[in-house]
Order: C-alpha cells, then structure tokens, then sequence
C-alpha cells in the first residue's frame, strides 16, 4: 500500500506531465525562413581563395602633377607611368622625421614643377625634381604647444595646409609666403581638398568646413556625430561638379551640395572586427573616392562599401577594411586591409578576387614580436601595384594574381603614400627625407 507522501509525489508528476502535453499541443510549428543565414559573429575575413584574373589596364601617362586626393576624379591618373625596375636617384631632408609624439601624416603633392612636403613640426617645404630646396616655412603658431598632422593640397598656384593645430593656411606656392589663415576650432589634420573657390577640410573628425579660398574666410560647416578614438590624419572630402563628400571618426559620410552645404545624403560605414584591439575604431581611412556614380569608402574595423551618389544607398558591403586610400583602376579596387592585406576587389560586386598578407612585425619571432610594420598605399603605376612600408621596402605586385615582384629598398622605411609624377615616384621616409625613384 502506498503512502501519502508516494501519492501526493505521483500526482505531481502526472499532472506535470499533463501540462507538458497541453502546452505542447498549443506550440505553433516553428516557421523556417528563407533566405541566406549569416553569422552574427563579426571575426576575421574568411578565407580568400586567390584568383588570377586578367585585367584592362589603362595606357601608362606620364602625368605632370599630383595636386590632390586622387578620391577627386578631376586630380585622379589611373595609370602613371614608371620604370619596372625603379632605382633611388636622390634623397633631401624636408625637416622633422617621425617621433614618439610627432608623426608625419602628409604624403607630398606635386604642382607647377615642384614637390611640397609636410614635416612632423608643420615646416612646409618646396622641392624641385632634381632633390633642391626651394623654400621651407614654419607653420607652428607662436602661442600653441605641441601638434602634429595635416595634409597638403596644391591648387591655381597656391599650397593649402591643414595641421594638427587646428589651422588651415594658405601659401604663395612660388615663395612659401602666407597669403591668409584660418583657425577651425579643432584639430585640422586632415587632407584640404580645393576647387569652385572653397577649400573642403575636415576638422576634429566631426566637423566639415568650406572656406573661400580668397580671403579664408568660413563659408559654411557641417557636423557629424563626434568619436572618443579615431586615426591620425583623416581622408580629403572627395568632390564631384556638384557634391561634397566628408568622411568623419564615427564611420559617418555625409554628401552636401558644395555650394551652400545643404546636406543631399548621410550614411555610415559600420563594422567591428571582434577580438581585434582596434576593432572599435571606426574612423574612414579609406576614401571617400569617387567613380562615376559611385563612392567607395573603407573603415579601420573591417568594411568597404560602394555607395550610389545620387542618394546614398548602399550597393555592396565587403567585410575588408582599408587603411589607406583606395585605388580604383579597370573594374577593381585595390587596398591595404585593416588586417594587413594588400586586395583586389571587384568595384562591381565587392568580391575579393585576390588576398596577399603584408609583413606584420618589424622583427617577427618565436616570441618576440615588435613594432607593427605600417604599410602606405598602394599606388598602381608602370604596370605594377606598389606599396611602401616603414619596414625599409617598396614593394611592386602584379595585379592579375597578386604576386610579388620586385623589392627596392627605401632608406628608414616609409611614413606616407607615394606620388608618381613624370615616371618618378616620391615618398618621405620615417626621418624626414623625401626620396625619389625612377
């Protein structure tokens, strides 16, 4: 005979059961959607599956100027022409090299005949093609304490200069002498770009301006949402016949009509690469740069995206970051990965068709491993993709497969993108020397 307490234990379990039953009854059958699934997991790039694929290059033209961001299609030579085999011809001290609280962040630019750099302590110089200096200006403003960065644009025969001071100046580009400046109210250390009488800048990473190239004065400003961490000299604001571009630190792009700052579009280039330390840094370091009716842009944190111009939208995402600028050139897109990857891209669909890893460390074994090995670029000229790097090489790949080519040393390593004008490539090294091959 059973207890009370067995009892009242088994009607427990029967009437669980039969709640079990009668819940079970009413659960709706689960719906299986269709579609695509995709991780949530945002990690590392899967694996590329490398591909050799032909490529419609561009006959090389051996240009006669660099004066802007290669972003703007008016300033862009999609294929310089340069020696295959390219050979250092001189080197001249521009100023202040990279230190620990000073960085070059300007690459230099070319006009009328002369190459302008800009140093770690905002000295601007003049170089002429055969390793001269010109002229050098000191730009530190009497009152300020340290800053570094800035970019340099040259246009109509005038070298505008933005620097980590929050200043924007304009220069005689004959003589170095100032003609106006113009205080941003924040740190000014990204790349002017010029033309329809204003000059477009982005200032503390959250603020466009448009200042008339006359007389400096603010035309208008536009803002986008600020970012606690961002990188040290931002990308120029790319412009068409009738839009401005601005990338800002928050992954924010902003298209405004150039003529007034009436904002047209925004949009965001959003992405984090989880378990990477610099994954939540967002800024745009890769373009905007602009191809017929599109805008391709990359972030530090593992996106790329191809934008329409006429309203913002979004045609493809890639999850590939771009250090650097971005080059576009027969169908592709080529870049520096925030993974460390020199990539071809398909600029149609966003499909990476090639993946060549860049060296990470300075000095990488069993471990010890140093310094990060910075890598500027690429360029595509004289047939060949080049990269520049602090680790001491220029770098040329062949951009059907990604294959590596040649190596040419370069004195201290580089510390901005190389130019290619008239079939010689300029690049600044670490201790302020601009270098020159052909």
């Amino acid at each position: 005979m059973m207890s009370a307490k067995t009892t009242s234990r088994a009607g427990l379990i029967l009437l669980g059961g039969a709640l079990l039953l009668t819940l079970a009854a009413c659960k709706e059958p689960e719906v299986i959607l269709q579609g695509e699934r995709e991780t949530i997991r945002e990690g590392s790039s899967a694996q590329v599956e490398n591909q050799s694929r032909a490529i419609s290059l561009p006959q090389q033209s051996a240009n006669s100027s660099w004066q802007q961001s290669h972003g703007i299609e008016a300033y862009r030579t999609a294929h310089p022409a340069l020696s295959t085999a390219p050979q250092r011809v001189w080197s001249v001290s521009i100023g202040e090299g990279d230190e620990r609280r000073s960085r070059i962040t300007a690459s230099p630019i070319f006009g009328d005949g002369r190459i302008y750099t800009l140093d770690s302590s905002v000295q601007v110089s003049a170089v002429s093609p055969s390793g001269q200096v010109l002229w050098a200006t000191d730009l530190i403003p009497s009152a300020d304490g340290n800053a570094t960065g800035g970019g340099l644009s040259f246009h109509e025969g005038v070298v505008y200069v933005s620097s980590g001071y929050g200043v924007l100046t304009a220069l005689d580009a004959k003589s170095g002498k100032q003609i106006w400046r113009q205080k941003l109210e924040a740190t000014g250390s990204g790349q002017p770009s010029v033309g329809g009488g204003l000059v477009y800048v982005v200032a503390g990473d959250d603020t466009g301006w448009a200042v008339n190239t006359k007389d400096g004065r603010i035309a208008w400003q536009v803002s986008a949402t600020p970012s606690p961490s961002n990188v040290l000299g931002g990308p120029a604001p790319a412009l068409t016949p009738t839009l401005a571009i601005f990338a800002f630190g928050a992954g924010d792009l902003t298209a405004t009509f150039r003529n007034g700052g009436l904002r047209r579009w925004s949009a965001s280039v959003a992405g984090q690469r989880v378990g990477h330390s610099t994954s939540r840094i967002g800024d745009v370091t890769g373009g905007p740069v602009v191809v017929g009716s599109r805008a391709y842009v990359g972030n530090h944190s593992g996106r790329t995206v191809a934008f329409d111009l006429e309203d913002g939208g979004r045609i493809w995402t890639t999850r590939e970051g771009a250090v650097g600028p971005i080059w576009p050139v027969g169908g592709n897109l080529f870049q520096v990965s925030d993974l460390g990857r020199l990539l071809r891209l398909d600029a149609s669909s966003g499909e990476v068709i090639w993946a060549v890893r860049l060296p990470g460390y300075l000095k990488d074994k069993p471990g010890k491993r140093s310094a990060i090995v910075a890598h500027y670029g690429p360029v595509l000229a004289g047939g060949h993709v080049i990269v520049v790097s602090n680790d001491g090489l220029l770098r040329m790949f062949k951009p059907e497969d990604g294959s590596l080519v040649r190596t040419v040393e370069i004195p201290d390593g580089a510390t901005t993108a190389p130019i290619v004008v008239g079939k010689t490539l300029y690049v600044v090294s670490t201790k302020g020397e601009l270098h020159a091959f052909r």
